[in-house]
């Protein structure tokens, strides 16, 4: 499958990338305009630029022939509140717009734990979560993508273990690299299609999760 892969140079990005090749998948490494993207052209991965603060129509054309995309694009911690509505809540929805354009059905978005509870929205990340829910709603009643909405627990640099769990009330942890397996896996898991799914670390095999959903 060829999969655009949108903030491919970020820290979670890069993980998925290296996923898809393993997995015999077709990366696309989707970078802002300024970014620097020799290593992935090293590597045989097809690099093509994608800036997130332009329109929908454009974000389109970088998209054209893929068959899904995984979004995991971030304004990052050391920008301002700004950013976080722009990139990680208004360039999630135009990547969702460009992908119904560019005809591309399949959409994987990476959310947080708890997004659908106010109530655990803690600072300083409550700005973060605000662009998280309403992404995440835009993509279940805006559109007509296939989607599958991932929420992790706090991401951390920890190598995987292939195993995780899935369960809405339990706090923790997540590697980037479980994650990044996890989000490949259920690219090719139906079941997956239209759901939401809490992850954290946990004792089942990533494929055991996928088969009780």
């Amino acid at each position: 499958m060829r999969v655009f892969v949108v903030g491919a140079n970020g820290q979670t990005g890069r993980k998925i990338v290296a996923q898809l090749q393993a997995s015999g998948d077709e990366p696309i490494a989707g970078l802002r305009p300024d970014e620097d993207g020799e290593d992935w052209v090293d590597q045989g991965v097809t690099v093509r630029r994608v800036d997130l603060l332009t329109k929908p129509e454009r974000i389109a054309s970088a998209l054209m022939g893929c068959e899904a995309i995984i979004f995991a694009a971030g304004s990052g911690g050391r920008t301002k509140d700004d950013m976080t509505l722009l990139i990680d809540l208004d360039g999630a929805v135009k990547t969702m717009q460009a992908a119904e354009i560019a005809g591309v059905p399949r959409f994987l978005m990476i959310s947080m734990l708890f997004t659908e509870d106010r109530n655990r929205w803690a600072d300083p990340l409550k700005p973060l979560y605000v662009a998280k829910f309403y992404a995440d709603n835009w993509l279940v009643h805006q559109t007509t993508l296939d989607y599958t909405i991932v929420q992790p627990g706090a991401l951390s640099f920890h190598p995987g273990t292939g195993k995780v769990k899935s369960d809405p009330l339990a706090v923790g942890s997540l590697s980037r690299a479980d994650l990044a397996s996890f989000l490949v896996a259920a690219l090719h898991a139906p079941q997956t299609i239209g759901k939401t799914i809490p992850l954290l670390q946990g004792e089942t095999p990533i494929k055991g999760i996928l088969q009780k959903l």
